[in-house]
């Protein structure tokens, strides 16, 4: 059974780590290693049989049975008085324990599954938020174009909710890899002739999701099979990213 250890210094070298991985969302790239934050996070990794290197504590989630047993999945354990793990959060109420995970080596592009192709999206909860409908709806790989959000940044791990560890993620992309694809790509506009509804979709599929204000580029929408418009009777003039990648992988499994 893991022992913890006390750590009561703020100068620590895994103190010091870690508030690195929290200010800086990318620097899992540099690093190897990534920060997961919250029971409910270390909980979902726990139960996916994710490899966790390290568990961190506050001394009063010590005190919970429920948590530890959560904690012993990480060979290592470390306690911290509370007030030096509340300065690790980034969290309103900061949360009282956390798991330290090699950052994933990136999986082999599969050419044929259901895919979510991220194009440059920038915000953090809107990728987490579509994280979360592609682990739900049937996706089994999420493709980000170079210049998308960090995707195992904290803010986006927060976001996805456990989404990540029943997700095939591969980021840094050029446009170029995705003509390995054996399976259509479509996107949506408000602009396109056809609505999402009307249309039986092809299955597997690859849906393109584009930047939150430029969209889809020029480049990658010109390998689109299909461009689809989702109807919006309100009138509204466009739909939130997160809400429109729900509502095309919805309608996906329903056609199915």
């Amino acid at each position: 059974m893991t022992e913890p250890q006390r750590i009561s210094s703020r100068d620590n070298p895994l103190l010091v780590k870690l508030r690195r991985l929290t200010q800086d969302g990318a620097s899992y790239r540099r690093t190897g290693a990534v920060w997961v934050e919250g029971e409910h996070l270390c909980a979902a990794a726990q139960l996916r049989g994710v490899s966790v290197s390290q568990a961190l504590l506050s001394e009063s989630a010590q005190r919970s049975a429920r948590l530890m047993a959560i904690a012993r999945h990480a060979p290592r354990i470390s306690v911290v008085p509370d007030v030096l793990f509340a300065a690790l959060s980034t969290l309103e109420s900061p949360s009282n324990m956390g798991f330290v995970l090699d950052a994933p080596a990136p999986p082999e592009l599969a050419v044929s599954v259901n895919t979510l192709v991220l194009d440059r999206l920038q915000d953090a909860g809107n990728v987490g938020s579509i994280l979360r409908s592609a682990a739900a709806l049937g996706v089994g790989q999420v493709l980000a174009i170079k210049g998308t959000v960090a995707l195992w940044s904290p803010k986006v791990l927060r976001a996805g909710m456990g989404a990540h560890f029943a997700l095939a993620l591969l980021e840094g992309l050029d446009v170029e890899a995705l003509q390995a694809l054996t399976v259509p790509l479509i996107a949506t506009s408000s602009h396109a002739a056809h609505m999402l509804h009307e249309v039986r979709l092809p299955l597997p599929v690859a849906w393109v999701l584009g930047h939150e204000g430029q969209g889809v580029s020029a480049q990658l929408l010109s390998q689109c099979a299909l461009t689809l418009r989702i109807p919006q009777p309100g009138g509204e003039e466009s739909l939130n990213v997160s809400a429109a990648a729900a509502i095309c992988l919805y309608e996906s499994l329903r056609q199915r």
